[in-house]
């Protein structure tokens, strides 16, 4: 253990997702003897992103604005409505080039174990956007993991009344992977081999 600032850091950087006690420390002794200057920068960064950046209020992508560039994008197909669990989704979706509709943001996915039930999600939101007649199809991009699964199983119940085509992305994306370290073609293969929900 260190001592009061330092140890401070290595803790508040210990709370991050992915970094460990040692990837901390190190991250830690990095900005320690890192240029005034560039940290500086990184803290600017910090601060402005947490001061700038809001979500979406149609469909909870980030934004600097109340609406986001795609649901501001008169040229996307209105009637596609992809819905994923995370904006780093939205990006890895958009390096395809592969779709031109518009996107939901659940805010995560359903996990029982951590506490997150459909109402600790954008799903009444979803709900709410298909009520305008012209949405034609559904897209469940959520990732191919059990909770992903578990997400995509109780959407196409629920929206499965409502009289919209619900189709999830096709085989082709690993099991138990994330949609963000997709490589583009196997992502891009995946919208092209869509397939319904039954």
């Amino acid at each position: 253990m260190y001592e009061g600032a330092v140890q401070d850091l290595i803790d508040e950087l210990g709370r991050l997702p992915g970094i460990g006690p040692k990837s901390a420390q190190r991250v830690a002794f990095h900005i320690l003897e890192a240029d005034g200057e560039d940290m500086k920068r990184l803290a600017d960064a910090i601060t402005t992103v947490k001061e700038k950046v809001k979500f979406c209020s149609i469909c909870f992508n980030v934004s600097e604005e109340d609406t986001c560039r795609i649901c501001q994008d008169s040229r996307r197909d209105a009637s596609l409505i992809c819905v994923v669990e995370e904006s780093k989704d939205v990006m890895a979706i958009e390096r395809t080039r592969s779709f031109r509709g518009r996107y939901h943001v659940l805010g995560g996915s359903i996990n029982p174990i951590a506490g997150i039930g459909p109402d600790q999600l954008h799903i009444r939101e979803l709900l709410g956007r298909l009520s305008d007649d012209a949405i034609q199809e559904v897209i469940i991009a959520t990732d191919p993991n059990l909770e992903g699964e578990a997400t995509a199983t109780y959407l196409f119940r629920m929206l499965g009344s409502i009289g919209i085509p619900v189709t999830r992305l096709a085989s082709g994306l690993p099991v138990g992977g994330d949609l963000e370290y997709a490589d583009d073609v196997t992502l891009g293969r995946a919208f092209e081999g869509r397939r319904a929900m039954s």
